[in-house]
């Protein structure tokens, strides 16, 4: 059924061929926005363009509705008027071409706004027919496999796609009017630092060299800014870990990372929350969300929530005076599962912090987490195995990580030889141990605030999966396309 209407639409192709109109032009068609030409007076001349949503022949008048990315709206195609073929155009235009329309505003005799065509130009020949609607497009793969379609049909879609942008633009527009500067960092890295995570590993051919996609937006190269005498730097841009996939985790995202010289968590802290603040209004418009049941409300007093005390309340363990044995008790009686290989004290403390955490609403800031978990942060002056980091905590989950930056060289080779062990004994997102980034420290490193965020934040105020936030999400390829390859051939062909 599908090749027969698609032999009929290549045969309208090849009729508008024959009528000497090209059916794929290079252009330009200078349009006019089509939001704005609804706006335009009778009888004003427009240029407007977009792809036919339906078409409705009734004689010798025909009514097409185009749709742009601001909106739809109607042309009418009127044999009198028309100065051009009107039965080839009628004959031959479906559904899902993009037409170029000059015309002049006008309202019909029931006043909905339209413009009466003077002429058609031919944009691109749909050689598919586009699916119903309400019919196709039923399942979440569905959609994500043909995300263009689902995009051309839901305008909610759609507004994600705006806002996304607005989201990103928003976070650049606070960063830079704090005088940060922009940088870009290596997404290419002989180890992969900067982060608790499984990297993707690729081979440099040029160099013949095994090479990780970063697992940060470069938080070891912006902390070596910072021993380069920079003050203020971010980056927004794609990273990778090759990790497992759930409501909230992608291997391939988007993540924003700043860093602020001669600052601590605290001055972080207040930061963040004003950054927070900013892009939710300039993005929606709005500071209070529901999200996962939960109401919250930027604007309200961030809380500050203590991570060995949470943990304490709602477990009974003390994370500072606790062994791995009674933590996986623990984690049995709850029932919580976990990946044996490689299971750590550090392992442990974070599975049970995820118990805990489900409750939280927010908006709050996590403080108080322990060395063994941090292994980039600076520690408390106060108590020692804690360190200065902080996670805002919004819906049950954190949002975003920061912390004072650990700047004293032989701590951090120390705890680098650490996490080098825990590498060793199976634990895959570990973190490598770095001697050219110690060696940087031990020229000097500024007191430095560091803190990140990625399109889970989008996701979280969009109340909606990672996944579903992202434009194009990664999919298996499907079973090979069966439909008869003859016709495809004929085509090329032509």
């Amino acid at each position: 059924m599908l090749d027969n209407i698609r032999e009929e639409k290549i045969k309208k192709m090849q009729n508008f061929v024959e009528a000497g109109i090209k059916p794929y032009p290079a252009g330009p068609f200078e349009k006019e926005n089509s939001a704005e030409v609804l706006k335009k007076g009778i009888g004003e001349s427009v240029k407007v363009a977009g792809r036919v949503m339906l078409f409705r022949n009734m004689g010798n008048i025909t009514f097409i509705h185009i749709q742009d990315q601001f909106g739809r709206i109607q042309v009418v195609l009127n044999k009198k008027e028309f100065d051009g073929d009107y039965k080839l155009w009628v004959k031959n235009l479906d559904g899902g071409d993009f037409i170029g329309i000059e015309g002049a505003r006008f309202d019909t005799r029931k006043g909905e706004k339209s413009v009466l065509v003077k002429k058609i130009t031919l944009l691109s020949k749909s050689i598919l027919p586009l699916p119903d609607k309400h019919k196709a497009l039923q399942t979440q793969e569905a959609k994500f496999r043909k995300r263009y379609l689902d995009i051309l049909f839901n305008e909610d879609v759609r507004e994600m796609v705006i806002k996304k942008d607005k989201f990103w633009n928003a976070v650049r527009t606070f960063l830079k009017e704090k005088s940060f500067v922009e940088v870009e960092t290596p997404v290419l890295e002989t180890s992969a630092g900067g982060a608790d995570a499984t990297p993707f590993e690729t081979h440099h051919n040029a160099l013949d060299l095994d090479v990780y996609l970063r697992i940060s937006m470069g938080e070891l190269w912006q902390k070596r800014l910072m021993v380069a005498g920079m003050e203020k730097t971010f980056e927004i841009g794609r990273q990778f870990r090759n990790e497992g996939m759930d409501s909230e985790h992608l291997q391939d995202y988007t993540q924003m990372e700043f860093y602020l010289a001669y600052a601590n968590y605290e001055k972080g802290m207040e930061l963040v929350k004003e950054l927070y603040r900013y892009v939710a209004q300039e993005t929606f418009g709005t500071t209070k969300f529901t999200i996962r049941g939960f109401e919250v409300d930027l604007a309200d007093e961030w809380q500050i929530y203590d991570y060995r005390e949470t943990i304490k309340v709602e477990t009974g363990i003390d994370i500072l005076e606790t062994e791995l044995e009674e933590i996986e008790i623990k984690l049995q009686e709850l029932g919580v599962k976990y990946d044996k290989k490689g299971f750590n004290l550090g392992r442990g403390i974070d599975s049970l912090w995820k118990v805990c955490r489900k409750k939280i609403g927010g908006p709050g800031f996590l403080v108080g987490v322990p060395v063994a978990v941090s292994p980039l942060a600076k520690r408390d002056e106060k108590e020692p195995r804690l360190t200065q980091r902080f996670q805002p905590i919004i819906a049950g989950s954190e949002l975003g990580n920061g912390y004072s930056e650990l700047n004293d060289p032989i701590d951090q080779a120390e705890r680098f030889a650490e996490q080098q062990k825990l590498r060793d004994a199976g634990d895959d997102e570990a973190q490598m141990h770095d001697e050219d980034f110690v060696e940087a420290l031990e020229y000097g490193m500024p007191p430095t605030c560091g803190f990140g965020m990625s399109e889970r934040v989008f996701s979280f105020l969009m109340d909606k999966t990672a996944r579903e936030c992202q434009i194009f999400p990664l999919m298996k390829p499907k079973a090979k396309d069966t439909r008869n390859k003859d016709t495809r051939n004929k085509q090329n062909s032509n």
